[in-house]
């Protein structure tokens, strides 16, 4: 389970921030619990992903050695989304150690 404040990657958003987890009711069903993600690119798309049994592909964020082999790899190269991860990822690294590579 991913935690609030978590950057994490979704095939649909790309990368996004787990803004909160809340719990949604309705009188038919159980209640479920959604994880509440917003774009990290388009801070105005904001999403509502089950938890459990979610049918888009959620995952945490690469690795900065994961990402310096995504960079520019053929993968990168057909999904922009993925490149965008890899290069925030690669960001955030530099910005640790206050270095620019």
């Amino acid at each position: 389970m991913f935690q609030k404040k978590q950057y994490i990657y979704s095939e649909t958003q790309g990368v996004c921030r787990v803004d909160n987890i809340v719990t949604l009711k309705t009188k038919k069903r159980a209640p479920v619990q959604y994880y509440v993600l917003q774009s990290v690119f388009e801070p105005q798309q904001v999403s509502y992903i089950p938890v459990s049994g979610h049918k888009v592909e959620l995952r945490e964020l690469f690795s900065t050695e994961e990402a310096k082999r995504l960079d520019k790899s053929e993968l990168a190269k057909k999904d922009y989304k993925i490149q965008d991860a890899v290069d925030f990822v690669l960001n955030r690294e530099k910005g640790k150690d206050g270095t620019s590579n």
